[in-house]
């Protein structure tokens, strides 16, 4: 049964597993999951991490990344992509769904949930795209009490708090260091700015902060897409791929549904579909199989 249904890692040694790896000096890779099954394949292909996009979240639902989904939303999606993977699970948390104390209870609902670690940003709530224009950030002090809030409620102390800072788009990167700096001395494990645009600009941040850092990978955005074995030569500590499952699946389906509607058969897509096989074997079927024969595969002792 180890290892079926949910995952065989606890989520205490998951969160233990992020925490060494954010201090290793291999660059932890978390491509983004947009659901349970997303996930058993990043497992399953070799990465070190799963991420989850509060924007991929939002399109899934069929809703803009303007700060309108809730906490019980995100967490309930997170936690049944956490269950069945043995990787740590980090997720999109936005600005905490409120004032500090909601941001004290999105930690709280996440541990309970099983993730790994969350990341909360700067932006004025709602929030909006980290790659679109006309974004407002709180002052620094907001945001300080924002993850004094957060580092003070979580009770595991591997569960990872990531401060985001969207600073550099607005105020430019001294100003984002700045934040970067301030947010590290209110207890963040980890730091991520959003918007670099260049590898300079990325080496340029690392040389500037002690912490932890991740840079966000993420398609159409102002960032190159960096590949990690620089990020890591740079300093980098982890790097997300937030929405690119999406975008890859997105861009499948819409294909396929076009020559359907123009063709009247799918025939002609089959050999760029996973076939039944392959999602069997990511489903790991033949061991449940297995697991039913163990329990109906059994004689009755006499003295039952």
């Amino acid at each position: 049964m180890t290892g079926l249904i949910a995952a065989a890692t606890s989520a205490s040694d998951k969160r233990a597993a992020l925490r060494a790896a954010l201090t290793s000096e291999t660059i932890t890779r978390l491509p983004g999951a947009i659901n349970p099954l997303t996930a058993k394949l990043i497992q399953n292909i070799g990465f070190e991490g799963v991420y989850v996009s509060g924007g991929a979240f939002s399109a899934g639902l069929g809703l803009p990344d303007i700060g309108l989904t809730t906490l019980t939303e995100v967490v309930s999606h997170s936690q049944h992509i956490a269950r069945v993977t043995d990787l740590p699970v980090l997720i999109d948390a936005d600005t905490g769904f409120g004032e500090p104390m909601s941001a004290a209870r999105t930690v709280l609902a996440a541990e309970d949930g099983g993730i790994a670690g969350l990341h909360l940003e700067d932006q004025v709530n709602p929030k909006r795209c980290g790659h679109l224009d006309g974004k407002a950030i709180v002052p620094t002090e907001e945001m300080v009490r924002r993850l004094r809030a957060a580092v003070t409620a979580r009770r595991d102390p591997n569960f990872v708090i990531c401060a985001r800072t969207d600073a550099a788009g607005i105020d430019g990167i001294d100003a984002a260091i700045d934040r970067a700096k301030a947010y590290a001395d209110a207890g963040a494990d980890l730091i991520f700015t959003e918007a670099l645009h260049t590898a300079a600009d990325f080496a340029a941040f690392r040389s500037a902060v002690d912490t932890p850092l991740l840079a966000n990978m993420t398609e159409f955005g102002k960032s190159a897409l960096i590949p990690a074995h620089t990020l890591q030569d740079i300093g980098y500590n982890a790097v997300i791929y937030p929405v690119t499952t999406l975008r890859l699946a997105m861009g499948a389906i819409e294909t396929g549904l076009r020559e359907i509607h123009e063709r009247g058969t799918q025939a002609g897509l089959l050999d760029r579909m996973q076939t039944r096989s392959r999602l069997y074997e990511v489903l790991e079927y033949e061991r449940y199989n297995e697991f039913d024969s163990g329990i109906f595969d059994f004689a009755l002792g006499r003295s039952q």
